[in-house]
């Protein structure tokens, strides 16, 4: 029997980051900065840049798996890069500017937020490619391909994966900005948790957000971790103790509150975004029951690469759980104490969601 999630409501994540070897950090017009460097040996000309969003290269979040990904086609392709890290929203359209003067052969803007400056240059530049993360141009243009991801998928296995494991029966999630890119992870996981409820006649509840409605709680901002920590303590004190922050750097403030928690004698959990946390954030490993992650490195390659052999168009890429463009991290430490038959159970819901037969809709999904 086919399962629907919909909603008729319609309302859109974020370095460690050095370029490879090669020139120091310059300086850009507008408190940006970049740098430029290749791999040793390198063969080609081809120059891929990259500007971040304000949270940054060294955000252990989505301008980290972009970076990742540029350096992965450094290493492989042999061709050049330079990056140029944005310290506040005003810097994007600079930096990109500088970028498209350094004579980039693609430029990757990461993050939603990108999407406008991103859009501008595009159109004063048609000789310049462009791939935008997380974002799509309106009108589309020749020259900017969206690289998207239908986290909304992966984060139904994470809401599903939270209603198994809460000891209260209350769950949470947040955003940083409410931004499409954001609301679609909110989106999935109020739906796994739905679908938890009527498969196993539960009640779990889910604090900061109402999909219906779609409203919910948001920082405001990609970079505030206190914003994160007070948030994440207003939905322990209720009673929450799996969370899902969608926020970058600010759902360290999450990890934060839930160590006290946990300290306290509290069994609180959280779920990352984007990358596996139990990978990014060691000093947290314990508390990371899984992650719905994002391959943002993955889809930058094959851009990069496609551009580099001629085939690039600006046909968009979704990624997907059927392409593995989207998944569900491991459970790394919480594997041998989760419920019975649970990983069993996921496998099915996974198959279910590629088959159609389950099917997670979003007013965000790409």
């Amino acid at each position: 029997m086919k399962k629907s999630y919909r909603t008729s409501a319609l309302v859109g994540v974020l370095a460690l980051g050095v370029a490879g070897c090669g020139e120091a950090p310059a300086e850009t017009p507008g408190g940006g900065g970049a740098s430029s460097g290749e791999s040793s040996g390198a063969s080609s000309d081809y120059l891929g840049c990259m500007v971040s969003d304000a949270g940054g290269f060294n955000d252990q979040s989505f301008n980290q798996s972009g970076l990742e990904g540029l350096e992965a086609a450094v290493d492989e392709l042999g061709v050049q890069q330079q990056i140029a890290e944005s310290a506040s929203e005003s810097d994007y359209s600079t930096n990109i500017d500088a970028l498209v003067g350094g004579g980039c052969n693609q430029i990757i803007s990461v993050g939603f937020l990108l999407a406008d400056a991103t859009a501008e240059a595009a159109s004063a530049n048609p000789d310049t490619n462009f791939a935008l993360v997380d974002a799509a141009v309106d009108p589309p243009q020749d020259n900017v391909k969206p690289l998207l991801f239908d986290t909304a998928q992966a984060a139904f296995l994470a809401g599903y994966a939270a209603a198994a494991t809460s000891a209260t029966g209350t769950v949470a999630t947040y955003g940083g900005i409410k931004i499409p890119s954001v609301t679609v992870f909110m989106d999935g996981f109020v739906d796994g948790v739905a679908h938890h409820n009527s498969e196993k006649g539960t009640d779990v509840q889910v604090l900061g957000w109402d999909k219906a409605a779609q409203d919910g709680q948001f920082t405001g901002d990609f970079e505030d971790a206190q914003k994160g920590r007070n948030t994440t303590q207003n939905f322990l004190d209720a009673g929450a103790d799996v969370i899902l922050p969608v926020a970058g750097p600010v759902g360290v403030g999450t990890l934060a509150a839930a160590r006290d928690a946990k300290t306290a004698g509290s069994d609180v959990k959280v779920i990352w975004v984007d990358a596996d946390g139990y990978n990014t954030q060691p000093d947290f490993a314990d508390l990371i029951l899984t992650s719905v992650v994002k391959e943002i490195g993955a889809a930058v390659q094959d851009s990069i690469a496609a551009d580099v052999d001629g085939s690039y168009t600006a046909e968009p890429y979704v990624g997907t759980l059927e392409n593995g463009g989207v998944s569900l991290a491991p459970f790394h430490d919480f594997e041998a104490s989760l419920p019975a038959g649970l990983t069993e159970e996921l496998t099915a819901i996974q198959e279910g969601i590629v088959a159609g037969d389950i099917v997670v809709e979003s007013p965000s999904t790409p």
